[in-house]
């Protein structure tokens, strides 16, 4: 495909690192956890406790990852790397120990010497993007680092591309095959976002222009149910305040993958907005308006998907929690001084139920992949203000 190849090829100036994290962020952080300011300090005390976040983790990496219940799954090593990979880049970042950079490094090395393809049901595309955007992620964290040379990061960057990429292109252009429209478009949103997550992921790292240019169109216009014009169902004005709510796409399936649209709009806004374009605004600040809160009632129209009409919204997996909001929540009301209040609401409830009362991140929301959707950390990586401010 032609666009494969142009994919493979086009270059451009990036800000590095310039996926969820810039050099600002870093330092913010690193000054706040030195100085023992809270909820840094706290936050920082949960990633080291993690076990993914000790020097010693070992990676498990396989030829294949293989996602799919009907076939003998092992996906699970992809996704504790993954947040491993990341966890230690952070502390490496924030405490300047080699040990935890030559960790981490030992991660992605280890996958880019091994791996070979994804393979299983469809559920392959979600690794791909899933999996895909958190080891593209801990690799523009770690190229800065002096014991990771290029070689090795051209060797990671090259799988990124040739595996995690090129299933999330292939995914976002055929859908396995299925219907794309608005109604009746087959796959969840979910499964588009992540793909979307991926590719501007690994475009950054790779310094891919076309390839980031190619997920940040399509989330503005493309086909599937992630791209924002067919992710908003509806709009609601609440009474008392006038702001303007918007029913996403999964509402009316389970608030589980309700809430991960939203974990995994935040990250592609944010790795859009550390790169230049502010996603963020986009539609009238859509991403803000979606931020429904699965404890409280809400409008809410009935949504015909391709299983059939969902009538309510589903109280299914309500009140489960799930990292990613303190991204969202941060954004709109400390960058953008914005009433961002039900995303508050609910980061405050996961950080509530969470250890030690911060966002945690892969390992503390269970072992299931759930718990590893987001890499989490949001207390510690994009809080601005500080507690008794």
């Amino acid at each position: 495909m032609l666009l494969i190849l142009l994919l493979s090829g086009a270059a451009a100036a990036f800000v590095h690192p310039g996926a969820l994290h810039t050099a600002d962020d870093i330092a913010r952080v690193k000054y706040h956890v030195t100085a023992g300011d809270e909820p840094w300090s706290t936050a920082f005390e949960l990633l080291t406790q993690n076990g993914r976040s000790h020097s010693t983790w070992k990676p498990s990496a396989h030829e294949y990852i293989i996602r799919g219940s009907e076939y003998a799954e092992n996906y699970g090593s992809a996704y504790n790397d993954a947040a491993a990979a990341y966890q230690l880049a952070l502390r490496w970042l924030i405490t300047g120990d080699d040990s935890f950079a030559n960790a981490s490094v030992r991660i992605l090395n280890a996958y880019s010497s091994t791996l070979k393809d994804l393979q299983g049901s469809t559920d392959l595309y979600l690794a791909a993007g899933l999996y895909g955007y958190q080891f593209a992620n801990a690799a523009e964290l770690m190229r800065s680092y002096s014991g990771w040379n290029i070689s090795s990061q051209h060797d990671f960057g090259t799988m990124l591309t040739d595996i995690f990429a090129s299933v999330s292109l292939s995914f976002l252009e055929k859908h396995n095959g299925n219907p794309t429209s608005k109604f009746h478009g087959h796959y969840y949103a979910n499964w588009d976002l992540c793909n979307i997550a991926n590719l501007m992921a690994v475009g950054i790292f790779t310094e891919n222009q076309t390839m980031y240019d190619y997920a940040t169109e399509y989330f503005l216009t493309g086909a599937g149910n992630g791209a924002l014009p067919n992710f908003a169902v509806a709009n609601f004005t609440e009474e008392g305040t006038g702001k303007t709510l918007t029913q996403g796409q999964e509402a009316g399936r389970d608030q589980g993958h309700a809430t991960l649209d939203f974990a995994l709009l935040g990250v592609i806004a944010q790795q859009g907005f550390n790169q230049g374009n502010d996603l963020f605004a986009t539609y009238g600040n859509m991403i803000l308006n979606a931020q429904y809160n699965v404890n409280q009632t809400v409008s809410y129209t009935a949504y015909d998907s391709f299983e059939g009409i969902q009538s309510n919204i589903s109280a299914k997996s309500r009140g489960d929690i799930r990292p990613g909001f303190e991204l969202l929540v941060a954004h709109y009301e400390d960058v953008k001084s914005m009433d961002a209040s039900w995303s508050a609401t609910y980061r405050d409830y996961v950080n509530k139920n969470t250890e030690l009362g911060v966002e945690g991140g892969g390992g503390n929301y269970g072992p299931n992949s759930g718990g590893f959707d987001a890499l989490g950390y949001g207390t510690l990586m994009y809080r601005q203000r500080c507690d008794e401010e």
